[in-house]
């Protein structure tokens, strides 16, 4: 019920009011029955700029870190995000992702909107990363087609540390439902796996237009920290 006060009355309307989103492509998500829709990350205001759009409710597997705060805020916050139709998910290990395959998987089973962030977390500098395979297991398990959405201005409406986004133009782009049934009963096959992820990457590409590296976002984002990390240690001594 909370979902829909926030969608319709609370904040779906100042959403539209501050960001005046411009919508492409939005037939493209069924209007019935289980899809994954499989977007970009660049900001936080993704979480709820896309439910925004939606005409449908959509589920999304959102980091255990949002559930977990301590104190009243804390509280609230988790208040928060379960109401607007999060899940939390443990991202640490490989038992955490098949957690979030399952839980992902539930949603499915009851023909809802799954949403999911294939990179895994949000882009540190607005470039597209190297997707995880769990999106082609679920879709490939499930039987259900994805549908790649690009979000195309968060990140300069809300980029890395800033907590009150500003306003800028954003564009959410829908893009035509990927079919992955050819792939019936091969979600164990790794290579089958990463080829599906890789054409959902290429599909959110095409619509962002953003530069991708092939590599995983956590990765680069911890090689960073370790480099920061040691130039405080060792800071360069001035030329002379």
């Amino acid at each position: 019920m909370f979902y829909y006060v926030l969608k319709y009355v609370l904040l779906g309307p100042l959403l539209r009011l501050v960001f005046r989103p411009r919508i492409e492509g939005l037939d493209h998500v069924p209007a019935s029955g289980a899809a994954i829709v499989a977007g970009n990350h660049l900001s936080f205001s993704d979480h709820f700029l896309m439910p925004a759009v939606l005409r449908r409710r959509i589920t999304f597997l959102a980091k255990a870190e949002y559930f977990t705060g301590p104190g009243l805020k804390g509280r609230l916050t988790a208040f928060f995000f379960r109401s607007a139709g999060q899940i939390p998910v443990d991202r640490s290990g490989k038992e955490a992702g098949q957690a979030a395959i399952r839980e992902g998987l539930g949603v499915l089973g009851r023909d809802e909107l799954l949403g999911i962030y294939p990179e895994g977390t949000r882009s540190h500098d607005g470039r597209l990363y190297k997707g995880k395979v769990g999106v082609a297991v679920m879709a490939i398990r499930a039987g259900v087609p994805v549908v790649p959405c690009a979000m195309i201005g968060t990140f300069e409406a809300q980029p890395p540390g800033r907590k009150i986004p500003k306003v800028h133009p954003v564009v959410i782009r829908f893009g035509e439902p990927l079919d992955f049934s050819r792939y019936a009963g091969m979600e164990g096959e790794k290579a089958v796996l990463r080829a599906a992820t890789d054409e959902i990457m290429y599909a959110i590409l095409s619509l962002s237009g953003q530069e991708y590296v092939d590599r995983y976002a956590a990765d680069v984002k911890a090689e960073a920290a370790r480099k920061a990390a040691q130039g405080r240690r060792f800071p360069r001594l001035p030329h002379r």
